[in-house]
């Protein structure tokens, strides 16, 4: 049942959000191929890339990295390229990073792409001063060394910069640090992320890996500011990756049922961890910003191992839009999210070979589901069947409702089994409706995935099976499908 009447706050629309980080051929040759490269580019950006990406609204994008983060100092990555030092990505297979794609570059990216740049700065081996001087380098209007820095390598007006991570993974490749000694490390280094003019930075502490539900009850214990009565952070992080270290396209049923359910552990990870917020934070101004999400499988063969290229699946469609589904009904607390990652690496939305371009299963579940960026959610009922593989269940099918600005309801649902198809009878209420239409996202195998050579495999279809009668909606969803719903 859909009850239009009863509203639930909104989708924020940055839980559509990206990543992409120094890894692999994500940055080079995925974003990046230099203005001189025959690839269409716009001052060394791919045009094609832009295109797509505008194309699903991309809301905000996060960078440098991930681990890539915690040994970049900035400053290697402005002024002539030809002049930048190198130096080694120790965490993503030893290879010499020229530093050709910087500040100014990704930058440049954002302003293509019409979406918010989210900075990850460096606390496992990086200064206060080094990142406090980042910040007015790109956002200080003030006559400053960094102002004038930034106005002698071209940039004469600063940038709008919204979000800002305070340290990555700091429980890890980011220091192996404690929480007690990152939330102090986090109090220091916050107090220098300035703000200049009428630029606001939102800031992101780094929070728990999974299950690391001490990491968040120290950080929200230990992060108020000396007022007693706001934390000194806008959002708190979580990383939760559907690890399953086999073939991205070489699986059975077995297979398909164990990502699909280690997704589901997404919305439990969410819950308890936004109970321990809600005894710090009861009115939920920290977010819950989930920004490394995702499938992670083995290395396509014959690749760099460190690279993490991976294809992606029709199962990996149905990982999107479970994760959607999850991240919509906990809307109150998680307000943005950044799927790892944008090109060419884990659940990638694009990947590229050369001057080809293709578009995976995962792309084009966040086309489908862009309809949701900033709507209403509105009250859904869902009673499913399960989907039981050997002796455990899940819920067959997954939903989620909004209004739009302009009045329009769209209703997204996954139908999880692989064999079956999913019937669905849903009561209209709160809300006058005269047609639907809708587009579906299937194949015939659960292994389908998209190639240079057959990139058309796995893309949306309109979807034939929603009939009207008054104010009931009756759905025939094909096994292994999403579906989006446009009701007017």
């Amino acid at each position: 049942m859909i009850n239009a009447a009863v509203e639930q706050g909104t989708i924020d629309r940055h839980v559509y959000g990206h990543f992409a980080e120094h890894l692999g051929s994500c940055i080079y040759g995925g974003i990046w191929v230099g203005e001189d490269s025959e690839i269409p580019n716009v001052r060394g950006i791919r045009k094609d890339v832009v295109a797509a990406l505008r194309a699903i609204r991309i809301p905000n994008l996060r960078w440098p990295g991930g681990c890539f983060a915690d040994e970049y100092h900035w400053e290697d990555g402005i002024g002539p390229r030809e002049k930048r030092p190198t130096m080694i990505n120790t965490h993503w297979g030893g290879v010499t990073e020229n530093n050709h794609f910087g500040t100014h570059e990704f930058m440049d990216l954002c302003a293509q792409l019409g979406c918010e740049p989210y900075i990850c700065g460096n606390v496992g081996s990086g200064t206060v001063r080094e990142m406090q001087q980042w910040v007015e380098y790109i956002a200080s209007d003030s006559i400053s060394p960094m102002t004038n820095l930034r106005k002698e390598n071209g940039r004469e007006e600063p940038w709008s910069l919204k979000f800002w991570g305070v340290g990555n993974e700091n429980w890890c490749c980011g220091g192996c640090m404690r929480p007690e000694y990152y939330a102090d490390e986090f109090r220091r280094y916050q107090t220098y992320v300035r703000n200049f003019g009428d630029n606001e930075i939102y800031k992101i502490a780094c929070g728990p890996n999974e299950a690391d539900y001490e990491w968040t009850e120290t950080l929200m214990k230990n992060t108020l500011s000396f007022q007693k009565d706001q934390h000194l952070m806008k959002g708190l992080s979580l990383h939760y990756y559907t690890n399953y270290r086999q073939s991205a396209t070489e699986f059975d049923e077995s297979a398909w049922f164990e990502v699909l359910q280690k997704t589901l552990v997404m919305d439990e990870l969410i819950t308890r961890h936004s109970a321990i917020m809600d005894k710090y934070d009861p009115e939920k101004k920290v977010a819950l910003i989930i920004d490394e999400w995702g499938t992670w499988y083995n290395a396509e063969p014959d690749t760099n191992p460190r690279f993490l290229y991976q294809q992606n699946s029709l199962r990996d469609a149905l990982v999107a839009a479970l994760n959607f589904h999850i991240f919509h009904e906990h809307n109150e607390r998680v307000r943005m999210t950044n799927i790892a990652q944008t090109i060419n690496v884990l659940q990638a939305m694009i990947l590229t070979e050369d001057e080809k371009m293709v578009l995976t299963p995962t792309y084009h579940v966040f086309e489908m589901f862009k309809v949701h960026q900033g709507a209403t959610r509105i009250s859904l009922n869902l009673e499913s069947n399960d989907y039981t593989f050997g002796e455990s269940s899940m819920p067959q099918v997954s939903a989620s409702a909004s209004r739009d600005s302009e009045g329009k309801v769209h209703l997204t649902l996954s139908n999880t089994n692989p064999s079956d198809s999913a019937d669905i009878s849903c009561d209209l209420l709160g809300l006058e409706v005269s047609s639907v239409s809708g587009r579906v996202l299937t194949a015939e195998q659960m292994t389908a995935h998209n190639t240079f050579e057959k990139p058309d495999q796995v893309r949306p279809v309109d979807f034939e099976g929603a009939r009207l009668d008054g104010s009931n909606l009756s759905i025939v969803m094909p096994a292994m499908s999403v579906v989006v719903l446009e009701l007017v």
